[in-house]
């Protein structure tokens, strides 16, 4: 039997998100209207003294407060080795800068799966914490994001990426 997943809710700038843990550490960050991005059990728990949980919430706060530029919670990444590879390397974007999808791929040392790297990022379960927002259009547009454009916008702009 999977082990116990629990979550709580916390308000954020751009709505309410909802956060998953194991005892592992952080399984998903959700945004509004984001249930089934990520597959997750049917039955879970909330919880307000976890501290996977609460160490999550509170660094996510001071990341929107301007206080934290990187992040130090334990995660519990569950996909393909790709999956998993593509995603930890979201971790090595430096706070204020952006990558293409091309350069995420060669980062990894894949330069010809772009489309696969976009995927992946599509499914990245704990976005903000590893920051899928940074990676943009080779042509510099914004492309998906799981809390939509206009989120990864305002997370782009809170790290002096883009201008207002």
């Amino acid at each position: 039997m999977d082990e116990p997943h629990l979550l709580c809710r916390m308000p954020s700038p751009l709505g309410e998100l909802t956060l998953v843990a194991t005892e592992i550490g952080l399984r998903a960050v959700l945004w509004p209207h984001d249930e089934d991005r990520v597959g997750l059990p049917e039955s879970m728990v909330l919880s307000r003294i976890d501290p996977v949980l609460n160490m999550a919430a509170r660094q996510i706060g001071e990341y929107f407060a301007g206080e934290r530029k990187t992040f130090d919670v334990p995660l519990d990444l569950r996909g393909t080795q790709f999956q998993t590879e593509t995603w930890r390397a979201l971790a090595e974007i430096p706070y204020g800068a952006t990558w293409t999808y091309s350069q995420q791929a060669a980062h990894i040392g894949r330069p010809k799966a772009v489309r696969a790297v976009g995927a992946a990022n599509g499914r990245n379960p704990v976005s903000i914490v590893l920051p899928c927002h940074r990676v943009i259009g080779a042509d510099g547009s914004l492309t998906g994001f799981a809390g939509g454009l206009e989120a990864k916008r305002h997370l782009l702009v809170l790290e002096g990426t883009l201008k207002h």
